[in-house]
């Protein structure tokens, strides 16, 4: 699941760098389904990175690798 996850996120990537952040994947436990990832740059601390999280990244992982994903910032 991890390959899949880095993929999903990989195509994710660029939209952030445009608004000057990045995300860094850190883990991801295939018993529980939990992806930690990190928030860099503009994004680390931005009023929208929650929404950000859920309804893009989180949204997206749901769609293309499996139904059961939640993400989790460190």
């Amino acid at each position: 699941m991890k390959e899949q996850v880095e993929k999903v996120i990989d195509k994710i990537r660029p939209y952030l760098q445009r608004d000057g952040g990045n995300i860094e994947l850190i883990d991801v436990n295939d018993e529980d389904f939990t992806v930690k990832v990190r928030l860099q740059g503009a994004c680390q601390g931005c009023p929208g990175a929650q929404m950000t999280l859920k309804m893009g990244v989180e949204r997206t992982l749901r769609e293309e690798v499996d139904d059961k994903i939640r993400i989790v910032t460190v």
